[in-house]
């Protein structure tokens, strides 16, 4: 493959393991409060969440642009403020590849607190500990799997986002360009369906090993669950 190329499944593979690393510990708050939580507004937080998987990913990334823009709301404070630039640069694509990933995270993460009997979490709440530490020593511990498949899931779904992010940072070689932009570049010029094709592999190979790596570590999380051994 080429150097441009190269560069593409390199900068893919870093975006998502930002994208993954930083989304992770505000999935799992959130799947908890969709899984545990009875509060106003739930149902609208459920649909916020989900919302990326329904809306034409080029509106997502447009959503983003006003907002994360060097002129929008969001945008502007992070520019004045702290110094960071998200749009047309590698981070933003880190930022539209998180909002793409977070729903099928939050949802795998969610199946799993949902899959974890209320009945151990009471019980340790009797013996004296507080609602965190019945988290991080019976909940957490049960829904392992179930946050590494979605961490999983995330990472695959990022490696192979498209819309929102050409949307929100365009498709600079070297810079904001992922493995997804370039085989789009590839296909615009005559005699690069061979470098698109190896790439296409690439993607295929690694959505592959992401679905069955995730449906491995589900199938532990019903067995643990259930109290076999996976």
């Amino acid at each position: 493959m080429t150097d441009a190329a190269w560069q593409a499944v390199w900068l893919s593979v870093q975006v998502s393991f930002w994208a993954t690393v930083l989304s992770l510990p505000v999935g799992i708050w959130v799947a908890h409060l969709l899984a545990r939580g009875r509060f106003f507004g739930r149902q609208v937080l459920n649909g916020l969440v989900h919302l990326p998987l329904i809306l034409p990913p080029v509106v997502t990334g447009y959503l983003l642009l006003l907002a994360f823009g060097r002129q929008g709301p969001v945008g502007r404070v992070l520019d004045e403020w702290f110094g960071i630039v998200l749009a047309f640069r590698w981070t933003g694509a880190v930022l539209a590849a998180a909002v793409m990933a977070f729903p099928l995270m939050v949802r795998a993460i969610r199946l799993a607190i949902e899959a974890v009997d209320p009945k151990l979490e009471a019980a340790a709440a009797t013996l004296g500990a507080s609602r965190w530490q019945v988290f991080a020593t019976v909940t957490l511990p049960l829904i392992a799997p179930g946050i590494i498949a979605g961490a999983v899931l995330a990472f695959a779904k990022a490696m192979g986002e498209f819309g929102a992010t050409i949307t929100f940072v365009a498709n600079i070689p070297g810079q904001t360009q992922t493995l997804p932009s370039a085989i789009y570049a590839f296909l615009q010029v005559p005699g690069g369906d061979g470098a698109a094709f190896r790439l296409v592999v690439i993607s295929v190979a690694v959505a592959m090993g992401a679905l069955v790596a995730s449906e491995v570590l589900a199938r532990r999380v019903h067995a643990r669950v259930a109290g076999r051994d996976a």
